[in-house]
């Protein structure tokens, strides 16, 4: 599809600054701009590109002073980023969508499949499944029996979802991802082994949540792990049985959330953090990559750092003490070897 850069204007709510006219039917970063494509500079960083780049048009802030001119059109809006997702989001829209049960598919004769859905080729769905309409289900995904899967949602190839699950309405779940895997509960025993508990509970996602490629949300052993609606989860990331994520709460690759933890609305968690079992955060709180968080944090809107996870601002001091371990170790020798002379002249 092509768009003219007035069509993008108008649609963004942006001002032009060069030929309104002008068309592109596609998208590039600003440092690989071809002739024909739509680029956006929101990150100052990358501002030496927007003079050279080739792309017909750029979105850029309102703020956004150039110290040169530029050859592509500009389109200026509040948020160039957002812009951005909103016109890569209408193109997504605008493709067709795959509908249909394929002859290779194997369905339930008690599962319930609504209007326009789409079910791959080697698809598995199980008994007393439903699944909602314009909802799509790519290759080699199994939906195991009593799973419900609601309106609008697209599973990649390969996801599994086990019995019982429940996941809502404008899902997205990337290959590999598995919903309702058993949690990790494995009682000692007199002999040193360990036997199994049988995880009975279920895993919920509720609406608009993203699971992305080879993540886990293991099953509760009793009742839910539940996934709230708007949460967004990066490739390779473990959570456990009977964990609440909160509502718009985006986790990072790499991170593992122990079981029974709470998280509140709207944290963010960066890559390869860890968070013990049995804890509560509060709202708003934000862990920077690899914090270990062994207890539960109750002050909303902090951000933590480091591994037990302190303060930013104590995480920078502490850093910079670390720093200079070496130097404070000489200077502490320095001091001892001084006082031991000392000691030996008085007596």
């Amino acid at each position: 599809m092509e768009f003219t850069a007035q069509q993008i204007a108008d649609f963004l709510g942006g001002e032009i600054q060069g030929n309104p006219s002008v068309k592109v039917s596609d998208f590039s970063k600003i440092e690989d701009g071809k002739p024909g494509t739509l680029s956006f500079l929101s990150n100052p960083k990358y501002s030496q590109y927007i003079y050279e780049s080739q792309a017909s048009i750029i979105l850029v802030n309102k703020d956004f002073q150039p110290e040169k001119a530029i050859l592509a059109t500009i389109i200026r809006v509040t948020d160039a980023y957002q812009s951005l997702a909103l016109l890569m989001s209408l193109v997504e829209q605008s493709k067709p969508k795959k509908t249909g049960i394929s002859t290779l598919a194997f369905i339930s004769d008690s599962a319930e499949i609504a209007e326009n859905a789409y079910i791959a080729p080697f698809v598995y769905v199980g008994e007393k499944v439903t699944i909602g309409k314009n909802t799509r289900i790519y290759a080699n995904c199994s939906i195991e029996d009593g799973a419900k899967i609601g309106e609008s949602s697209t599973l990649y190839s390969g996801v599994k979802v086990y019995n019982d699950c429940v996941i809502g309405n404008n899902c997205i779940l990337h290959s590999g991802a598995v919903i309702g895997s058993d949690g990790f509960g494995f009682a000692p025993t007199e002999d040193g082994t360990y036997k199994k508990i049988p995880q009975m509970g279920n895993a919920v996602l509720e609406d608009n949540v993203e699971i992305g490629a080879n993540s886990i949300v293991d099953r509760a052993t009793l009742g839910s792990t539940i996934i709230r609606k708007g949460v967004k989860i990066d490739n390779l990331v473990q959570i456990a049985h009977n964990v609440e994520v909160g509502e718009n709460t985006v986790i990072a690759a790499q991170t593992g959330i122990s079981g029974s933890t709470k998280l509140g609305k709207q944290c963010i968690l960066a890559g390869q953090v860890g968070l013990a079992g049995h804890i509560h955060i509060a709202d708003g709180t934000i862990f920077g990559a690899q914090a270990g968080v062994a207890n539960s944090v109750k002050i909303p809107n902090q951000t933590l750092q480091g591994s037990p996870a302190i303060s930013l601002m104590n995480f920078h001091k502490s850093a910079i003490v670390h720093k200079n371990l070496p130097e404070l170790q000489r200077l502490v020798y320095s001091m001892q070897k001084r006082i031991d002379e000392l000691e030996k002249k008085l007596n």
